[in-house]
């Protein structure tokens, strides 16, 4: 067998190993891999894998669930965080159910072009960008999301873009739901600087 020909199986065995084990990748992970983007783009025209996007891959096939959005989004930026009405529905908080990704990204950070996802990119500085992140395995593939307090803290910051009601519907069922304990909600509040915001609701649930 010629060298080359060896180098080419490995690489093909290593692309598919990143396919099962990422569930959707960027061209750019399987370089990282060892792989030629060549071989990525052959299994992609032979049909083994399927384009979500432009740099996107994944296993044709693949068993998706209903939380493959934020997989994709993850995708197409690594260093944000799921946020707000995508992070409650994954949390199961809220009965809204969000057309496109709600995403947190730095102050300072490029805006990420959609590539076939729809984002919803809300800037955060600081702590907030920062405080309650935690990382979901979705589809084999690690998601950065704030947690439940957080996300109920942020959800208040941001009231005016997904409303008050959504953001009561969350404080009230994560509390009933015992889902965060009360000294992290007041610590995720003042990170977000909506103490005295939250502070009323807070004393009508007791």
């Amino acid at each position: 067998m010629h060298k080359a020909d060896s180098d080419d199986k490995t690489m093909t065995a290593r692309a598919r190993r990143l396919a099962r084990r990422s569930g959707v990748f960027r061209m750019r992970d399987a370089v990282a891999a060892g792989v030629h983007p060549e071989v990525v783009r052959r299994l992609w025209k032979s049909g083994e894998l399927r384009r979500t996007g432009r740099g996107l891959y994944e296993l044709d096939g693949y068993d998706v669930t209903e939380h493959h959005s934020l997989v994709e989004a993850a995708g197409l930026v690594p260093r944000g965080v799921v946020c707000l009405l995508s992070a409650l529905m994954l949390h199961d908080l809220t009965t809204q159910f969000p057309h496109g990704v709600w995403m947190a990204i730095g102050q300072k950070a490029r805006t990420p072009k959609p590539n076939g996802v729809v984002l919803h990119v809300v800037r955060f500085s600081g702590p907030a960008l920062t405080e309650g992140v935690e990382s979901h395995a979705i589809e084999g593939t690690a998601v950065r999301v704030f947690s439940v307090a957080k996300t109920v803290a942020d959800s208040f910051k941001f009231r005016n873009k997904i409303g008050l009601d959504v953001a009561l519907e969350a404080l009230h069922e994560g509390w009933r739901a015992r889902r965060f304990a009360m000294d992290e909600l007041r610590r995720c509040a003042k990170v977000c600087r909506v103490a005295n915001v939250i502070r009323p609701y807070v004393e009508g649930m007791f």
